[in-house]
């Protein structure tokens, strides 16, 4: 028996999502046909479903880099990373039940916010 596998957005996620699809809109009104924000919904929609497809396409965070942030608030005990366009990441954890597998997708990152959150710090 194959599980079925889900993509699921935390609120948060999900505010930012709908926000995207928000000014794709009015892009589209406007007739904007390519912007970096069409870009972006373009690579999310994309990753979606290709986590549904392979729900560990995406990079392994290992344990003793999740960030507090995520640990306290998620209460994960795992953590993926997707690259998406424009040095934008998909920040995913996997939760599974002997019939289904989710991807809890918890952020949509820029590059400077991921290094923040995750603690790199700039040369």
């Amino acid at each position: 028996m194959t599980k079925s596998v889900k993509v699921l957005f935390s609120e948060e996620a999900n505010k930012q999502y709908e926000e995207l699809n928000r000014v794709v809109g009015e892009d589209i009104k406007k007739g904007i046909t390519n912007s970096f924000h069409q870009q972006l919904l373009k690579s999310i929609n994309q990753k979606k479903e290709l986590l549904k497809i392979n729900p560990q396409a995406g990079i392994h965070i290992p344990k003793s880099l999740i960030p507090k942030l995520y640990k306290n608030k998620y209460d994960v005990n795992n953590l993926w990373k997707i690259d998406l366009s424009g040095y934008w990441r998909m920040i995913y954890t996997l939760r599974t039940t002997e019939i289904e597998i989710t991807n809890f997708v918890l952020d949509f990152l820029d590059h400077e916010t991921y290094d923040k959150v995750f603690g790199y710090k700039k040369k």
